[in-house]
């Protein structure tokens, strides 16, 4: 191996990026897609804090907390699946094969899925936060500092979710897509979206409390309701999803060398 292929190339890097944006500027369904879903939760969710807000004294003090949880959501679930996609349009032209053999290394392909989750989360989620400012006056961007420390802790447990996945994709071929689709779904009962982490069972808080979103999302309504910020939850979080992150990287490199000596790299379109 020569040495410009042991090192790590942000050209190889660029290279993907502008791959997959090629591919996601020439379809307007994938455009819309971004967009749509994003929006219609939104709508619906803001509507329903509407009319609590309307009939509940507590509600009207907590304002947006519905708003910004679901917000907060989309940027999570959408880190993933921007992520998820990318990688799973490789699987689907059947490209993988051809990319394992090329110069670009593990790291570089990982670096540029994590590139596009961010390029199409800004494209899916900046205009629907507009839209929350002029239809319910709830405006994400003034959370400032904390905002910054909700997106970089809920866009590393994406990341995290979004590199296993690719990983079990490739190991066991397209048989685990519906994981692309709905592995997030699982946590989000457990992550206390919309919901304080008292609410659950006893027992159930201590898985609760492992998981990095749930810090995020006791800060979210420790910031909307209580007015404070909770630095001491951000660091919490953010420690586990270095722990999160490393984990996930390592079995992912785990199983693409079991794709690789188990030779289902080239049959990743079945």
């Amino acid at each position: 191996m020569s040495a410009s292929e042991s090192t790590f190339s942000l050209t190889r890097v660029g290279a993907m990026v502008r791959r997959y944006w090629y591919l996601l500027r020439s379809s307007w369904p994938r455009m819309l897609d971004l967009i749509y879903w994003p929006t219609v939760q939104m709508l619906m969710w803001g509507f329903l804090q509407m009319y609590v807000a309307q009939n509940a004294g507590f509600f009207a003090q907590a304002g947006g907390v519905f708003i910004g949880a679901v917000l907060l959501w989309d940027i999570l679930f959408r880190g993933q699946l921007g992520f998820s996609i990318s990688f799973l349009e490789e699987m689907w032209s059947r490209n993988v094969g051809n990319l394992m053999m090329s110069p670009l290394r593990p790291v570089e392909f990982i670096a540029a899925l994590m590139i596009m989750s961010v390029v199409r989360l800004a494209i899916g989620m900046v205009p629907v936060t507009l839209l929350a400012v002029a239809f319910f006056g709830f405006n994400l961007w003034s959370l400032g500092l904390a905002l910054a420390a909700f997106f970089l802790n809920l866009i590393l447990t994406s990341w995290s979710i979004g590199i296993f996945v690719a990983g079990l994709l490739l190991r066991n071929g397209m048989g685990a897509e519906s994981l692309a689709w709905t592995i997030m779904f699982l946590f989000l009962p457990l992550t206390c979206v919309y919901y304080p982490v008292a609410v659950l069972p006893h027992w159930l808080q201590y898985v609760a409390w492992a998981l990095p979103p749930t810090y995020v999302f006791e800060g979210m309504r420790a910031l909307l309701i209580d007015h404070v910020f909770r630095a001491d939850l951000m660091l919490q979080a953010f420690a586990f999803n270095v722990v999160l992150f490393a984990a996930a990287t390592f079995a992912f490199l785990k199983l693409l060398r079991s794709a690789r000596v188990q030779g289902s790299l080239m049959q990743t379109g079945e």
